[in-house]
Protein backbone atom coordinates (compact mmCIF):
# COMPACT_ATOMS: atom_id res chain seq x y z
CA UNK A 1 0.00 0.00 0.00
CA UNK A 2 0.95 3.88 -0.21
CA UNK A 3 -0.51 6.86 1.07
CA UNK A 4 -1.62 9.98 -0.72
CA UNK A 5 -2.08 12.88 1.70
CA UNK A 6 -3.53 15.81 0.52
CA UNK A 7 -3.04 19.00 2.56
CA UNK A 8 -5.36 22.00 2.17
CA UNK A 9 -3.08 24.60 3.64
CA UNK A 10 -4.31 26.74 6.01
CA UNK A 11 -7.78 25.09 6.06
CA UNK A 12 -8.81 25.53 9.73
CA UNK A 13 -10.52 28.87 11.20
CA UNK A 14 -12.35 30.55 13.34
CA UNK A 15 -16.26 30.79 14.40
CA UNK A 16 -17.75 34.14 12.91
CA UNK A 17 -21.21 35.98 13.44
CA UNK A 18 -20.92 36.70 9.39
CA UNK A 19 -21.53 32.69 9.30
CA UNK A 20 -23.72 32.25 11.75
CA UNK A 21 -21.40 31.30 14.67
CA UNK A 22 -19.63 28.74 11.81
CA UNK A 23 -16.20 28.21 10.57
CA UNK A 24 -15.95 29.10 6.64
CA UNK A 25 -15.39 25.28 6.71
CA UNK A 26 -18.45 24.47 8.48
CA UNK A 27 -20.45 26.69 6.37
CA UNK A 28 -19.20 25.87 3.05
CA UNK A 29 -20.95 23.28 0.74
CA UNK A 30 -18.90 20.96 0.52
CA UNK A 31 -20.11 17.57 -0.64
CA UNK A 32 -16.69 15.06 -1.48
CA UNK A 33 -15.23 16.21 1.89
CA UNK A 34 -18.09 15.45 3.59
CA UNK A 35 -18.57 11.85 1.30
CA UNK A 36 -14.67 11.00 2.18
CA UNK A 37 -15.60 11.86 5.86
CA UNK A 38 -18.54 9.48 5.95
CA UNK A 39 -16.40 6.70 4.87
CA UNK A 40 -13.33 7.64 6.65
CA UNK A 41 -12.08 7.77 10.04
CA UNK A 42 -11.71 11.44 11.36
CA UNK A 43 -10.57 13.21 13.89
CA UNK A 44 -8.52 16.22 14.78
CA UNK A 45 -4.99 17.17 14.21
CA UNK A 46 -2.22 19.30 15.23
CA UNK A 47 1.40 19.45 14.11
CA UNK A 48 2.73 20.41 17.76
CA UNK A 49 1.23 21.61 20.57
CA UNK A 50 -2.61 22.80 20.69
CA UNK A 51 -2.88 26.97 20.50
CA UNK A 52 0.50 26.99 19.29
CA UNK A 53 0.52 28.84 15.93
CA UNK A 54 2.98 27.42 13.42
CA UNK A 55 4.17 28.57 10.69
CA UNK A 56 3.84 26.40 7.34
CA UNK A 57 7.47 25.01 6.81
CA UNK A 58 7.43 24.39 10.97
CA UNK A 59 3.76 21.98 10.49
CA UNK A 60 5.05 20.39 7.76
CA UNK A 61 8.68 19.35 8.95
CA UNK A 62 6.71 17.85 11.80
CA UNK A 63 3.84 16.32 10.35
CA UNK A 64 6.58 14.53 8.47
CA UNK A 65 7.86 12.92 12.02
CA UNK A 66 10.93 14.93 12.58
CA UNK A 67 11.46 17.27 15.89
CA UNK A 68 11.47 20.52 16.69
CA UNK A 69 15.79 21.02 17.37
CA UNK A 70 15.62 19.27 14.27
CA UNK A 71 14.79 22.32 12.20
CA UNK A 72 17.20 24.21 10.03
CA UNK A 73 15.38 27.32 9.99
CA UNK A 74 13.17 28.69 7.46
CA UNK A 75 15.25 30.88 5.57
CA UNK A 76 17.33 27.82 4.68
CA UNK A 77 14.56 25.97 3.59
CA UNK A 78 13.07 28.98 1.43
CA UNK A 79 16.81 29.10 0.05
CA UNK A 80 16.65 25.78 -1.07
CA UNK A 81 14.10 26.21 -2.82
CA UNK A 82 14.54 28.67 -4.67
CA UNK A 83 18.01 26.86 -5.69
CA UNK A 84 20.41 29.17 -4.30
CA UNK A 85 23.90 28.44 -3.70
CA UNK A 86 23.64 27.84 0.02
CA UNK A 87 26.56 25.87 1.43
CA UNK A 88 27.10 24.10 5.21
CA UNK A 89 28.44 26.59 7.36
CA UNK A 90 25.78 29.65 5.59
CA UNK A 91 23.47 31.20 7.68
CA UNK A 92 20.44 32.03 5.49
CA UNK A 93 17.45 34.66 6.56
CA UNK A 94 14.00 35.78 5.00
CA UNK A 95 14.03 39.26 4.09
CA UNK A 96 12.57 42.50 2.48
CA UNK A 97 13.21 45.62 1.79
CA UNK A 98 10.08 48.12 2.96
CA UNK A 99 9.37 51.70 4.26
CA UNK A 100 10.44 53.15 7.62
CA UNK A 101 10.07 56.27 9.22
CA UNK A 102 13.06 58.07 11.50
CA UNK A 103 11.68 58.51 15.34
CA UNK A 104 13.75 59.19 18.17
CA UNK A 105 16.32 57.56 16.41
CA UNK A 106 14.50 53.92 16.02
CA UNK A 107 13.09 53.04 12.97
CA UNK A 108 9.55 52.75 12.30
CA UNK A 109 7.79 50.22 10.08
CA UNK A 110 5.15 52.27 7.87
CA UNK A 111 4.69 50.17 4.96
CA UNK A 112 5.67 46.43 5.38
CA UNK A 113 3.98 44.98 1.43
CA UNK A 114 4.83 48.58 -0.37
CA UNK A 115 4.05 48.30 -3.69
CA UNK A 116 7.05 48.16 -5.97
CA UNK A 117 7.55 47.71 -9.83
CA UNK A 118 10.28 45.18 -10.66
CA UNK A 119 12.62 47.43 -11.82
CA UNK A 120 12.86 49.75 -8.92
CA UNK A 121 12.92 46.40 -6.49
CA UNK A 122 16.23 44.97 -8.35
CA UNK A 123 17.81 48.93 -8.25
CA UNK A 124 17.54 49.15 -4.59
CA UNK A 125 18.10 45.80 -3.91
CA UNK A 126 21.48 46.06 -6.19
CA UNK A 127 22.28 49.09 -4.35
CA UNK A 128 22.68 46.66 -0.85
CA UNK A 129 24.01 43.82 -2.60
CA UNK A 130 27.07 43.11 -1.17
CA UNK A 131 28.20 43.81 2.66
CA UNK A 132 31.22 42.51 4.74
CA UNK A 133 32.54 43.34 7.98
CA UNK A 134 34.94 41.35 10.06
CA UNK A 135 35.42 38.74 7.93
CA UNK A 136 31.95 38.16 7.32
CA UNK A 137 29.99 38.30 4.32
CA UNK A 138 26.27 39.70 3.97
CA UNK A 139 24.35 39.02 0.48
CA UNK A 140 21.16 40.11 -0.53
CA UNK A 141 19.82 37.96 -3.05
CA UNK A 142 16.46 38.48 -4.59
CA UNK A 143 13.78 36.68 -4.85
CA UNK A 144 10.32 37.64 -5.64
CA UNK A 145 9.23 41.42 -5.38
CA UNK A 146 10.56 43.38 -2.45
CA UNK A 147 11.46 39.68 -1.01
CA UNK A 148 14.82 37.95 -0.53
CA UNK A 149 16.80 35.70 0.75
CA UNK A 150 20.01 37.40 3.03
CA UNK A 151 22.94 34.67 2.75
CA UNK A 152 25.86 35.72 5.54
CA UNK A 153 29.54 33.64 4.73
CA UNK A 154 31.89 33.21 7.46
CA UNK A 155 32.41 32.70 10.86
CA UNK A 156 28.73 32.90 11.27
CA UNK A 157 25.70 31.57 13.51
CA UNK A 158 22.08 31.38 12.94
CA UNK A 159 21.33 31.33 16.73
CA UNK A 160 19.76 35.17 16.08
CA UNK A 161 16.83 37.00 16.70
CA UNK A 162 14.81 38.94 14.04
CA UNK A 163 14.99 42.50 13.10
CA UNK A 164 11.46 42.33 11.14
CA UNK A 165 8.36 43.29 13.43
CA UNK A 166 5.85 42.21 10.76
CA UNK A 167 3.26 44.79 12.42
CA UNK A 168 3.38 48.57 11.23
CA UNK A 169 3.95 51.06 13.67
CA UNK A 170 6.63 48.86 15.44
CA UNK A 171 10.52 49.78 15.44
CA UNK A 172 12.57 47.42 13.46
CA UNK A 173 14.30 45.77 16.50
CA UNK A 174 18.15 44.72 17.29
CA UNK A 175 19.36 41.67 16.42
CA UNK A 176 20.66 40.04 19.27
CA UNK A 177 21.99 36.19 20.18
CA UNK A 178 19.25 34.16 21.45
CA UNK A 179 19.19 33.93 24.93
CA UNK A 180 20.75 30.13 25.01
CA UNK A 181 23.85 31.73 22.82
CA UNK A 182 24.39 34.97 24.71
CA UNK A 183 28.08 34.10 25.60
CA UNK A 184 28.54 32.32 22.25
CA UNK A 185 30.81 34.87 20.32
CA UNK A 186 30.00 34.00 17.10
CA UNK A 187 26.58 34.49 17.46
CA UNK A 188 27.47 37.97 19.03
CA UNK A 189 29.62 38.70 16.18
CA UNK A 190 27.25 37.52 14.24
CA UNK A 191 24.54 39.75 15.71
CA UNK A 192 26.94 42.74 15.22
CA UNK A 193 27.54 42.69 11.89
CA UNK A 194 23.67 41.62 10.80
CA UNK A 195 23.01 45.17 12.96
CA UNK A 196 25.54 46.95 10.96
CA UNK A 197 24.73 45.94 7.40
CA UNK A 198 20.87 46.99 8.62
CA UNK A 199 21.82 50.55 9.70
CA UNK A 200 24.10 51.10 6.32
CA UNK A 201 21.39 50.09 4.30
CA UNK A 202 19.23 52.43 5.88
CA UNK A 203 21.74 54.90 5.26
CA UNK A 204 22.22 53.88 1.40
CA UNK A 205 18.12 53.41 0.41
CA UNK A 206 17.83 56.33 1.86
CA UNK A 207 20.31 58.40 -0.28
CA UNK A 208 19.13 56.35 -3.32
CA UNK A 209 18.21 58.87 -6.42
CA UNK A 210 15.26 57.04 -6.85
CA UNK A 211 13.47 56.98 -3.18
CA UNK A 212 14.39 61.11 -3.33
CA UNK A 213 11.89 60.77 -6.50
CA UNK A 214 9.55 58.77 -4.32
CA UNK A 215 9.52 61.06 -1.30
CA UNK A 216 8.90 64.26 -3.99
CA UNK A 217 5.86 62.23 -5.25
CA UNK A 218 4.50 61.97 -2.08
CA UNK A 219 5.33 57.93 -1.97
CA UNK A 220 7.11 56.14 1.03
CA UNK A 221 10.58 55.19 -0.17
CA UNK A 222 11.60 52.02 0.26
CA UNK A 223 14.46 52.30 2.82
CA UNK A 224 15.60 49.59 5.28
CA UNK A 225 15.67 45.95 5.33
CA UNK A 226 13.67 43.43 7.59
CA UNK A 227 14.86 40.18 8.41
CA UNK A 228 13.53 37.01 10.29
CA UNK A 229 13.82 33.43 10.92
CA UNK A 230 18.05 32.51 10.34
CA UNK A 231 18.88 28.94 9.51
CA UNK A 232 21.29 27.02 8.74
CA UNK A 233 21.94 23.41 6.99
CA UNK A 234 22.55 20.67 9.16
CA UNK A 235 22.58 16.63 8.86
CA UNK A 236 19.30 15.03 8.65
CA UNK A 237 18.17 11.43 8.58
CA UNK A 238 15.98 11.27 5.05
CA UNK A 239 12.54 11.02 5.38
CA UNK A 240 13.29 6.90 3.79
CA UNK A 241 15.51 6.30 6.09
CA UNK A 242 13.37 7.44 9.23
CA UNK A 243 9.94 5.79 7.87
CA UNK A 244 10.71 3.14 5.14
CA UNK A 245 9.38 4.98 2.88
CA UNK A 246 10.27 7.03 -0.73
CA UNK A 247 8.60 10.04 -0.20
CA UNK A 248 7.35 12.89 -3.09
CA UNK A 249 5.75 16.10 -2.93
CA UNK A 250 3.81 17.90 -5.04
CA UNK A 251 3.38 21.73 -4.57
CA UNK A 252 3.83 25.05 -6.29
CA UNK A 253 5.56 27.11 -3.88
CA UNK A 254 9.49 27.51 -3.10
CA UNK A 255 9.12 26.46 0.28
CA UNK A 256 7.71 23.01 0.08
CA UNK A 257 10.33 22.49 -2.91
CA UNK A 258 13.09 23.35 -0.01
CA UNK A 259 11.06 21.06 2.76
CA UNK A 260 11.67 18.48 0.43
CA UNK A 261 14.86 19.03 -0.23
CA UNK A 262 15.74 18.65 3.31
CA UNK A 263 14.20 15.69 4.57
CA UNK A 264 15.42 14.45 1.30
CA UNK A 265 11.62 13.61 -0.56
CA UNK A 266 11.21 14.27 -4.39
CA UNK A 267 9.37 17.19 -5.50
CA UNK A 268 7.65 18.25 -8.37
CA UNK A 269 6.86 21.48 -8.83
CA UNK A 270 3.52 22.72 -10.46
CA UNK A 271 2.01 25.82 -11.01
CA UNK A 272 -0.64 28.00 -10.00
CA UNK A 273 -3.29 29.34 -12.27
CA UNK A 274 -6.24 31.30 -11.62
CA UNK A 275 -8.55 27.87 -11.58
CA UNK A 276 -7.61 26.39 -8.43
CA UNK A 277 -10.17 23.60 -8.67
CA UNK A 278 -8.38 22.40 -11.91
CA UNK A 279 -4.78 22.70 -10.84
CA UNK A 280 -5.68 20.70 -7.87
CA UNK A 281 -7.52 18.08 -9.57
CA UNK A 282 -4.28 18.18 -11.80
CA UNK A 283 -1.97 17.40 -9.04
CA UNK A 284 -4.33 14.56 -7.27
CA UNK A 285 -3.89 12.93 -10.94
CA UNK A 286 -0.29 12.42 -10.77
CA UNK A 287 -0.32 11.76 -7.34
CA UNK A 288 -2.34 8.38 -7.62
CA UNK A 289 -0.15 8.02 -11.16
CA UNK A 290 3.13 8.43 -9.19
CA UNK A 291 2.84 4.42 -8.12
CA UNK A 292 6.34 4.15 -7.62
CA UNK A 293 6.29 6.38 -4.50
CA UNK A 294 5.17 4.85 -1.19
CA UNK A 295 4.25 8.93 0.50
CA UNK A 296 2.76 11.54 -1.76
CA UNK A 297 2.01 14.82 -0.31
CA UNK A 298 -0.08 16.81 -2.74
CA UNK A 299 -0.12 20.43 -1.08
CA UNK A 300 -2.58 23.40 -2.04
CA UNK A 301 -2.11 27.23 -0.94
CA UNK A 302 -5.41 28.72 -1.42
CA UNK A 303 -7.05 27.94 1.12
CA UNK A 304 -4.43 29.21 3.33
CA UNK A 305 -4.40 32.53 1.19
CA UNK A 306 -8.03 33.04 1.74
CA UNK A 307 -8.19 32.92 5.12
CA UNK A 308 -5.14 35.69 5.26
CA UNK A 309 -7.58 38.06 3.14
CA UNK A 310 -9.66 38.25 6.56
CA UNK A 311 -12.93 37.46 4.52
CA UNK A 312 -14.84 34.16 5.71
CA UNK A 313 -17.54 34.35 3.11
CA UNK A 314 -14.11 34.81 0.91
CA UNK A 315 -12.57 31.80 2.53
CA UNK A 316 -15.97 29.61 2.38
CA UNK A 317 -16.43 30.16 -1.24
CA UNK A 318 -12.68 28.73 -2.00
CA UNK A 319 -13.39 25.74 0.28
CA UNK A 320 -16.13 25.28 -1.94
CA UNK A 321 -14.26 25.46 -5.74
CA UNK A 322 -11.35 23.17 -4.04
CA UNK A 323 -14.03 20.48 -2.91
CA UNK A 324 -15.48 20.09 -6.47
CA UNK A 325 -11.77 18.71 -7.46
CA UNK A 326 -12.11 15.86 -4.76
CA UNK A 327 -14.78 14.53 -6.80
CA UNK A 328 -12.15 12.47 -8.39
CA UNK A 329 -11.15 11.28 -5.17
CA UNK A 330 -14.39 9.83 -4.46
CA UNK A 331 -14.36 8.26 -7.60
CA UNK A 332 -10.94 6.89 -8.70
CA UNK A 333 -8.83 7.15 -5.13
CA UNK A 334 -10.93 6.26 -1.92
CA UNK A 335 -12.28 2.92 -3.69
CA UNK A 336 -8.55 1.81 -4.67
CA UNK A 337 -7.64 -0.36 -1.91
CA UNK A 338 -3.91 0.36 -2.46
CA UNK A 339 -4.21 3.91 -1.13
CA UNK A 340 -4.29 5.18 2.11
CA UNK A 341 -6.13 8.81 1.37
CA UNK A 342 -5.38 11.52 4.34
CA UNK A 343 -6.67 14.92 4.42
CA UNK A 344 -5.94 17.29 6.88
CA UNK A 345 -4.27 20.74 6.90
CA UNK A 346 -1.07 22.48 8.18
CA UNK A 347 -2.29 24.60 10.68
CA UNK A 348 -5.85 27.17 10.73
CA UNK A 349 -5.91 30.38 9.02
CA UNK A 350 -8.19 32.35 10.92
CA UNK A 351 -10.37 34.95 8.60
CA UNK A 352 -10.43 37.44 11.51
CA UNK A 353 -8.02 38.37 13.91
CA UNK A 354 -4.65 40.01 13.91
CA UNK A 355 -2.20 36.70 13.99
CA UNK A 356 -0.72 35.45 10.98
CA UNK A 357 -1.53 31.87 11.70
CA UNK A 358 -3.51 30.86 14.32
CA UNK A 359 -3.44 27.86 16.88
CA UNK A 360 -6.74 25.88 16.36
CA UNK A 361 -6.52 22.05 15.63
CA UNK A 362 -7.48 21.05 12.40
CA UNK A 363 -9.83 18.27 10.58
CA UNK A 364 -8.65 15.42 9.71
CA UNK A 365 -10.18 12.45 7.81
CA UNK A 366 -7.89 8.90 6.96
CA UNK A 367 -9.66 6.63 4.32
CA UNK A 368 -8.25 2.82 3.67
CA UNK A 369 -9.07 -0.70 3.78
CA UNK A 370 -7.72 -1.18 6.95
CA UNK A 371 -9.11 2.30 8.90
CA UNK A 372 -12.31 2.13 10.78
CA UNK A 373 -15.05 3.49 9.63
CA UNK A 374 -16.84 6.01 12.62
CA UNK A 375 -20.27 8.04 12.52
CA UNK A 376 -18.81 11.44 11.34
CA UNK A 377 -21.15 12.96 8.51
CA UNK A 378 -19.40 15.95 7.72
CA UNK A 379 -15.59 16.90 7.54
CA UNK A 380 -15.06 20.34 9.58
CA UNK A 381 -13.48 21.37 12.74
CA UNK A 382 -15.94 20.56 15.06
CA UNK A 383 -17.54 17.04 13.53
CA UNK A 384 -14.32 15.41 13.07
CA UNK A 385 -13.68 16.06 16.87
CA UNK A 386 -16.01 13.21 17.20
CA UNK A 387 -14.30 10.61 15.26
CA UNK A 388 -12.48 7.14 16.11
CA UNK A 389 -9.12 8.95 15.33
CA UNK A 390 -9.06 11.59 18.24
CA UNK A 391 -6.53 14.05 18.46
CA UNK A 392 -3.22 13.13 16.76
CA UNK A 393 -0.90 15.25 17.45
CA UNK A 394 3.01 15.59 15.97
CA UNK A 395 4.87 12.31 14.13
CA UNK A 396 1.53 10.55 15.70
CA UNK A 397 0.60 11.14 12.12
CA UNK A 398 3.80 9.33 10.49
CA UNK A 399 2.84 6.64 13.11
CA UNK A 400 -0.48 6.21 12.10
CA UNK A 401 0.07 5.76 8.61
CA UNK A 402 2.75 2.79 8.65
CA UNK A 403 -0.13 1.34 10.66
CA UNK A 404 -2.77 1.55 7.90
CA UNK A 405 -0.21 1.02 5.10
CA UNK A 406 0.45 -2.19 7.36
CA UNK A 407 4.16 -1.80 7.52
CA UNK A 408 4.65 -0.62 11.25
CA UNK A 409 7.14 -2.61 13.21
CA UNK A 410 6.08 -4.76 16.13
CA UNK A 411 7.85 -2.69 19.06
CA UNK A 412 10.80 -4.36 20.40
CA UNK A 413 12.02 -6.60 16.94
CA UNK A 414 15.39 -5.48 16.33
CA UNK A 415 16.05 -6.80 12.38
CA UNK A 416 18.30 -4.22 11.72
CA UNK A 417 20.78 -2.08 13.90
CA UNK A 418 18.74 0.97 14.12
CA UNK A 419 15.32 0.65 15.96
CA UNK A 420 13.27 2.07 13.39
CA UNK A 421 9.56 2.05 13.42
CA UNK A 422 8.86 0.48 9.94
CA UNK A 423 9.25 -3.14 8.63
CA UNK A 424 10.92 -4.74 7.09
CA UNK A 425 14.30 -3.19 7.99
CA UNK A 426 16.67 -2.65 6.38
CA UNK A 427 18.50 -6.31 7.50
CA UNK A 428 21.44 -8.29 6.38
CA UNK A 429 20.81 -11.72 4.83
CA UNK A 430 22.78 -14.46 7.04
CA UNK A 431 24.74 -16.05 4.55
CA UNK A 432 25.66 -19.69 4.16
CA UNK A 433 28.48 -20.08 1.94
Amino acid sequence: MRCILLLLDGLGDRSHPVLNGKTPLQAAHSPNLDQIATIGMNGLFHSHLQGTALPSELAHFLMFGYRLDEFPGRGVVEALGEGLDVREGDVALLTRIFSVTEEQGALVLTHENPELDQSSCQILQQEIGIFKQDGIEVEFVPTKGIGGILILRGDVSSAITDSNPIHEGRPLMEVLPLRRASEDLCAQRTAAVLNAYLCWSYRKLSAHPLNKKRVKMGLPPINAVGTQRAGMLGKLPTFAERWGLKGLIIASGALYNGIGQVVGMDTRRVKDTDDPSRDLLERLKLAHQAREYDFIHVHTKVTDEAGHKKDPLFKQRVIETVDKALAYVVKEIVPDEEVLFIVTADHSTASSGTMIHTGENVPLVMTGKYTRRDDVKAFNEVSCAAGGLSLVRGNELMYLILNFIDRAKLWGLMDSPDDQPFTPGRYTSLRVD
